[in-house]
């Protein structure tokens, strides 16, 4: 009987091939779409995961209200980490202090690379349970060891056992390697670190974090701390022993509440930081869209689904008095539909499987994922098989129930009548369809605006033809005016300088700043940045009072430069030419620049001050000549950096790409979105375009007889269009205020942000009213177009 059942529904969709594709490909499209952001949300829920320990890790972090406003970070000092290893060693199973993981250059022979990497205590490997491919996760207790990852050691050795053999580390620390450990994956915060040098042999190279460690300097925070709790411990309970260490040992932190707490690698990914008021924000509120949105797509697929599953049953009526004439009972009938629908449900859900193995690589790409459909995993097919279910139940419940439930004598006689309310549920259902599509289509608008938004924020410094390179060697840190006469010398360059950090980022911040009128409570927090006397130059500072730092003022030795937002913080009217103190040490404001957006381009610019300082170099700043081409020019270049730095390769970055950068994660949402969003619209036009195909087949008799009394081609496409507009325009009304109502909380999440004007509103509204009319066009004219002789003919 099911092989007979199986049959019949291959031969309807095979009779109805345009209602078959429209319903199977629509199914497909929108369970394919509910598959890829399922795929993405749980790569985002799974994100750390890898780490065997996952449940016990934690990263020390510190917390406060400055100035009534909350803050957290985890730059920690150094001490700290020690007195958790000794005095708590009973609620921790390890403590690992970790420098800040950052690019170095590693060196083999002729083999030099720039890879990323950490310094770590010799605990790091057991505590991320590394699965060691060559030697043992006790290779860092040796000072001298470096572990390599198994892509660096491959790059680095080729094919030789790298196992003891000596190279360099930034060009002046000799290491053995005494371990090669698996590449973390993708979705690990650590999938950057492609080496672990020993935390000991840092401390030894490095005079600042020796000094730092040797006299037990609390209140210099330049560190990571990361921690695994003992079996048997629980976070707040360990937070609560910890909190007040700071305070203990740095009594003034105490008017900041600095409290020190432990913050569970579970929420790294998902929750990224707090907002002003101590609320915990980030990428979950992504999480929760794209899973409403997969739902909502979702939803939109089984209305055409259902919709059009409905409608065409309504055909099945003389079938269905027919079988019952000849003996069969209701539960052969509910069988039969209930098994096309499955059938239909079953070859949209492979299909839906297919289009996704193609499309995955596009939407790894656009959303920066490494992910792939979980064969193995029972879960998938367990929703997948589920959902399929579901809707075919769902769909088929209509016409099973329903239409086996008819009087054959009044079917058969022509006596049976559908009900004028028959529609009602259909139209409902095309009115969610465009609530969805429209309320995304709005948000798409915002999402781009509010980042073209930012990206119009004038930044306060020309990032045209600028370019950073890391000062990671000896080499470079001490030939700095002959690296810049040289460099001059080449006519590719207008300008060179050093910093303490890059344009694109403020590393450094630090209290202990007093000025004339300073209220004695108000705790004073600037961004710092250390340069050279020709960083201006070179950035293209642009100053709105004062003047830039000149090698003709030896006093510019104690001379600073503020930027707009500092100069308000301190509420000084004219602070050039006034005194500020730092730690006890005087400087003159000898400058006033505009604000430079260093930090993210959606949040006000940092109060900041710069001072001359050589020793704090990090990044090297260049200025091409813009009357040379960049490859040119980068040649150049190269060449005076292999004179100076023969030992390593030259990497540089340009500014502008880095700035870039900072709008990845949204600009990563919006394509998301609108993907999404115009995947919707063409599920939601299938719906209709099949519903007006069956109003039209429905009217055939109806539009013959309104054209052989006069009725022109536009009357009848005004009939058969009306109905769908109203539609439209009701389904408009409804999401106008709910995507309002979210979109400006989403917008609130941003001090500078977009507004939303009336017009988005409209666009989107007209929009989805001009597709609706193009897709109902087709067969509305198609329709009215038949001859009216073929139309009234009897059958």
């Amino acid at each position: 009987m099911l092989r007979n059942y199986l049959k019949i529904a291959h031969r309807n969709l095979v009779k109805n091939k345009a209602y078959s594709a429209i319903n199977i490909g629509g199914l497909a499209v929108g369970m394919a779409i509910a598959m890829l952001i399922g795929l993405w949300i749980w790569d985002e829920l799974s994100y750390n995961k890898y780490h065997q320990n996952y449940d016990r890790i934690a990263q020390v972090m510190q917390r406060g209200t400055f100035n009534g406003e909350f803050g957290a970070g985890g730059y920690m000092p150094l001490p700290l980490g020690n007195e958790l290893r000794t005095a708590f060693r009973d609620d921790f199973t390890y403590v690992v202090m970790s420098s800040w993981t950052r690019e170095h250059i590693l060196a083999y022979g002729e083999n030099k690379f720039t890879r990323t990497g950490n310094y770590l205590s010799p605990e790091a490997p057991d505590l991320f349970a590394l699965k060691m491919r060559r030697g043992t996760r006790a290779g860092l207790k040796d000072p001298s060891s470096i572990l390599l990852s198994e892509s660096t050691a491959q790059a680095l050795f080729g094919d030789v056992d790298p196992m003891g053999k000596l190279m360099k580390l930034d060009n002046k620390l000799d290491v053995k390697v005494t371990g090669v450990y698996e590449d973390l994956p993708y979705n690990t915060e650590f999938r950057d670190l492609k080496f672990i040098a020993p935390w000991m042999l840092y401390v030894s190279s490095s005079d600042w974090v020796k000094r730092a460690q040797d006299n037990a300097e609390w209140d210099n925070n330049s560190w990571q701390i990361l921690a695994q709790i003992a079996p048997g411990a629980n976070f707040d309970a360990v937070t609560a022993k910890i909190k007040g260490l700071r305070v203990k040992h740095v009594p003034e932190t105490a008017l900041f509440k600095a409290e020190v707490f432990l913050n569970p690698m579970s929420r790294w990914h998902l929750y990224t930081g707090w907002d002003k008021k101590g609320n915990l924000d980030g990428r979950i509120q992504y999480v929760w869209l794209f899973g409403i949105i997969g739902v909502f797509v979702l939803l939109l697929a089984c209305i055409n689904f259902m919709n059009l599953s409905t409608a065409r049953s309504e055909k099945r009526a003389k079938e269905v008095g027919i079988r019952k004439a000849v003996g069969s009972v209701r539960s052969q009938l509910i069988s039969q539909f209930f098994s096309e629908s499955l059938l239909v449900v079953a070859v949209a859900f492979v299909l839906s499987l297919l289009l996704v193995l193609l499309i995955l690589p596009l939407f790894n790409e656009v959303a920066d994922k490494h992910i792939g459909i979980l064969w193995t995993n029972p879960i998938f097919w367990l929703a997948g098989l589920g959902f399929s279910l579901l809707t075919g139940l769902i769909a088929g419940s209509y016409p099973a129930l329903y239409l086996s439930s008819f009087q054959p004598v009044k079917v058969l006689k022509g006596t049976f009548r559908v009900g004028r309310f028959a529609t009602v549920p259909r139209k409902a259902l095309v009115i969610v369809q465009f609530t969805v599509s429209v309320t995304l289509i709005i948000g798409t608008i915002i999402v781009f605006r509010q980042i073209q938004y930012a990206k119009n924020r004038p930044v306060g410094y020309d990032r045209n033809g600028l370019i950073t390179v890391t000062m990671n060697t000896p080499e470079l840190h001490s030939h700095y005016n002959a690296l810049r006469e040289d460099l001059l010398q080449t006519g590719a360059v207008v300008d060179m300088s050093t910093s303490s950090t890059p344009t694109t980022n403020l590393n450094s911040q630090n209290g202990g700043f007093d000025w004339e009128g300073k209220d004695p409570n108000f705790k004073a927090q600037f961004g710092t940045v250390a340069v050279t006397h020709d960083f201006g130059k070179t950035v293209g500072w642009q100053f709105k009072q004062g003047r830039d730092f000149s090698r003709a003022f030896s006093t510019d030795s104690s001379g600073m430069v503020i930027n707009e937002t500092a100069a308000r913080y301190m509420g000084l009217k004219d602070p050039v030419g006034k005194t500020v103190k730092w730690n006890g040490r005087p400087f003159q404001v000898v400058g006033i620049v505009n604000d430079m957006v260093m930090g993210s381009p959606f949040e006000p610019v940092y109060q900041t001050v710069f001072m001359l300082n050589y020793g704090w170099a990090d990044v090297i700043n260049i200025k091409l000549n813009p009357q040379q081409s960049a490859g040119e020019s980068l040649a150049k270049i190269e060449a005076v950096f292999r004179k100076f730095n023969p030992g390593s390769p030259f990497d540089y970055k340009f500014i502008d790409q880095q700035y870039e950068l900072k709008f990845a994660t949204e600009e990563r949402i919006g394509k998301l979105a609108s993907t999404f969003a115009m995947l919707a619209v063409f599920i939601s036009c299938l719906g209709i375009f099949g519903l007006a195909s069956f109003v039209a087949e429905q009217r055939t008799k109806e539009i013959g007889v309104r054209k052989v009394l006069g009725a022109t081609v536009l009357n009848l496409w005004s009939l058969l269009s009306k109905d769908f507009v109203i539609l439209v325009a009701i389904a408009f009304g409804i999401a106008t205020p709910i995507a309002y109502y979210y979109l400006s909380g989403w917008l609130q999440k941003y001090e500078y942000h977009t507004e939303m004007p009336w017009w988005i509103f409209a666009v989107s509204g007209a929009g989805a009213l001009v597709i609706t009319l193009l897709t109902v066009s087709f067969q509305s004219i198609k329709a009215a177009l038949v001859n009216p002789v073929k139309s009234l003919r009897s059958e």
